[in-house]
């Protein structure tokens, strides 16, 4: 059997032929073809237990996820000739989706590029690698980027936790150009700065961009409470849409000064105050307070990571969204997320709707947003569906 295959016990094809292209190292027939034989990254041939040929891939022995299948065509291996026809593809996409250069680029498993996350800032580009086999193939993505868009930068934003999995080192570089503090964005008729060295995912959180924009069907009343704002993307939307007082609660000092900089940069900064803090800590001092806003928009971080942070995760966000609930006034909105793959979107909204209860607010659920289109949805690939946003008219209850 030729070294760079790999076999795959009895039965294990299934959810490969089905559109899937994730190996586990419990599906793998060690016996014919031993692991440990490959180096990380190394490119393989995929086939089932009776030698039917699924697909090109590459592995790593060192991962649970030990291969991943990039190409099911037999002509098409893994060369700068697939990375090629594999950008213009996801480009092709973006282009009919959006007017300006300002998207994902590059999803990974969605776009057939397992392993690889490209965020286009105009003319400069960050890239994230997640795997050994991406990583391995990285000169020559590189390459293609450059010859499919002709960036004036491209900054390596390999500084993921998720790199460790694969046992690969956190860094951030340049590949391309020199490096700047400020990348420059425009999203809904606002310009934000950003920082592409140490901001959080590649600077900019694109895949919320429908949902900001859904914000105009609602109305956002007078007063905002933006928490877990980072730079301004949700807080600057609602006050461009008319609100006369956002207040934009993180616990990022940095973030907060870039906030209050996007705000001028927009002229909203009178607009917008902010506060400095934990978002637990914060909310429950603006509800000993008194306080109340017509629109609270809650999008925090993944609470549950791994399968077994399910539990305390769960409560967290039944948590945020009661002292989110309590402090809307009768009839305002709220806006809440979640980015935990583990919590789905019926479970979220159970989650939401207990706080609701415990709230004293009778709720109604007017939309469930999800990633926007630059972010796609692998059909077969369910952990590529993480974004649940709810939009939820709040009473009192009776």
């Amino acid at each position: 059997m030729h070294p760079q295959s790999l076999i795959l016990r009895k039965d294990q094809e299934r959810r490969l032929l089905a559109g899937h292209c994730w190996i586990y190292s419990n599906e793998i027939d060690t016996k014919l073809t031993p692991l440990k034989g490959l180096q990380p990254g190394q490119p393989v041939e995929i086939l089932s237990a009776s030698e039917r040929w699924i697909g090109h891939g590459y592995a790593n022995p060192h991962s649970l996820i030990c291969a991943r299948v990039v190409s099911r065509e037999r002509a098409h291996p893994l060369s700068p000739a697939l990375w090629l026809a594999r950008l213009h593809e996801a480009l092709d996409l973006r282009e009919r989706l959006y007017t300006s250069p300002f998207y994902r680029l590059v999803f990974g498993e969605s776009d057939g590029l397992p392993g690889l996350i490209v965020d286009r800032y105009g003319d400069r580009l960050a890239v994230q690698i997640t795997t050994a086999g991406m990583e391995r193939a990285c000169a020559e993505i590189l390459a293609a980027l450059e010859q499919v868009l002709r960036p004036r930068a491209i900054v390596l934003r390999n500084d993921t936790a998720v790199r460790e999995l694969e046992g690969l080192e956190q860094a951030v570089t340049w590949a391309l150009g020199q490096p700047e503090d400020d990348w420059i964005l425009t999203e809904h008729g606002l310009e934000f700065a950003i920082d592409p060295i140490r901001g959080q995912k590649t600077g900019w959180f694109f895949d919320q961009a429908e949902n900001r924009a859904r914000l105009a069907r609602y109305g956002v009343g007078e007063r905002v409470l933006d928490v877990f704002s980072y730079v301004g993307a949700w807080g600057l939307r609602a006050a461009a849409l008319g609100a006369s007082e956002v207040t934009c609660v993180d616990a990022s000092v940095d973030a907060l000064e870039r906030l209050r900089t996007n705000a001028e940069r927009n002229g909203l900064g009178a607009r917008v105050r902010t506060l400095q803090g934990d978002a637990f800590e914060v909310l429950r001092e603006l509800r000993d307070q008194g306080q109340r806003f017509d629109t609270v928009l809650l999008d925090p971080p993944a609470f549950i990571k791994r399968r077994k942070d399910e539990q305390d995760g769960t409560a967290a966000y039944r948590r945020l969204n009661r002292l989110g609930l309590e402090l809307l006034e009768p009839g305002g909105l709220l806006v809440t997320s979640s980015c935990s793959f583990h919590l789905g979107r019926d479970a979220f909204q159970r989650v939401v709707q207990q706080a609701g209860h415990s709230a004293r607010r009778r709720l109604q659920v007017l939309e469930i947003g999800q990633q926007g289109p630059d972010h796609p949805l692998h059909p077969a690939i369910q952990e590529m569906a993480y974004l649940k946003t709810l939009f939820v008219r709040a009473l009192h209850s009776p």
